[in-house]
């Protein structure tokens, strides 16, 4: 379905340089398309936001739709699939004719890595194999996607297929990571904007949520404020003690050594692409 989504930059607390680089991938392009020309280059194709879950990849997205006045559409891998051969590439041929149709558009593909994962090679008729030379057609193809941007959401970039990583289909990868001290004290006052607080002290309690994304903090909220109705249903405001009840309620999902791993995926995930460029061209020769 083709939607404008209505949320704004205000909206998405913290991550100033992943807003940056949206802005210049998704923004830019699309609301001053002269400054490409000017300097002779074609703007990126799109991008690859990757990182644990529940830090705001999808809202983000959203966010920089509303902001460029794009059209928006958004796919999750496992929806495009189908038993019947040939029907999820022709989803997927769809959606791409339908993002030309009503251009300026944002395509955005949720759990890229079930809709992509690295290719088998193998001789069976597999589905996921299909569905990745459709997308790299639709990308990278003979037809002109002028006004299209691809953006793609993922947990698991390691598995998507090297192909979809070069410059020219996904041009850039953005690591959206646990937010930190001043990300929470934004994210907290986001949430907690319309909420009836009684000696609460924000700063305090952000700095308490080490390892809590975006989800996990408005589930902190949200848990206070159902621990302030069940003493009371008719509570008209929320304390600091239902804050730190919340709090043992609701654990952190990002551990140390998630934020680890997600920091060394990018490199790795580079040099992936360059070796298996230069394997496939040492294949060739022999």
């Amino acid at each position: 379905m083709v939607e404008i989504p209505k949320t704004k930059w205000d909206q998405v607390g913290g991550l100033d340089e992943v807003k940056q680089k949206l802005k210049e991938t998704v923004e830019w392009p699309l609301t001053n398309p002269q400054g490409f020309e000017r300097l002779g280059i074609t703007p990126p194709r799109g991008m690859v936001l990757y990182g644990p879950p529940g830090t705001g990849k999808t809202l983000i997205a959203k966010a920089v739709a509303t902001e460029s006045s794009a059209n928006f559409i958004a796919i999750k891998g496992p929806e495009v699939m189908s038993k019947w051969v040939g029907e999820s590439e022709k989803k997927l041929r769809e959606v791409f004719r339908k993002a030309k149709q009503v251009s300026p558009c944002i395509i955005f593909l949720d759990e890229l890595d079930a809709l992509a994962p690295a290719r088998t090679g193998g001789s069976e008729n597999k589905v996921s194999d299909r569905l990745v030379d459709q997308l790299l057609t639709s990308m990278d193809g003979l037809e002109n996607l002028e006004g299209v941007i691809i953006i793609g959401a993922t947990n698991r970039p390691e598995i998507i297929d090297p192909a979809l990583l070069r410059p020219g289909r996904f041009d850039r990868m953005l690591l959206v990571n646990e937010p930190d001290e001043e990300a929470r004290k934004m994210i907290l006052k986001i949430h907690t904007r319309d909420m009836p607080l009684k000696k609460v002290n924000l700063d305090k309690i952000a700095s308490k949520m080490v390892g809590y994304t975006g989800a996990d903090i408005e589930g902190v909220v949200r848990e206070a404020a159902i621990l302030a109705l069940r003493e009371n249903d008719e509570a008209k405001e929320v304390t600091s003690k239902h804050f730190d009840a919340a709090l043992e309620e609701v654990t952190p999902s990002v551990t140390e050594d998630t934020v680890k791993y997600y920091a060394e995926l990018g490199k790795k995930l580079r040099s992936r692409t360059v070796r298996k460029k230069k394997r496939s061209e040492d294949d060739l020769y022999m």
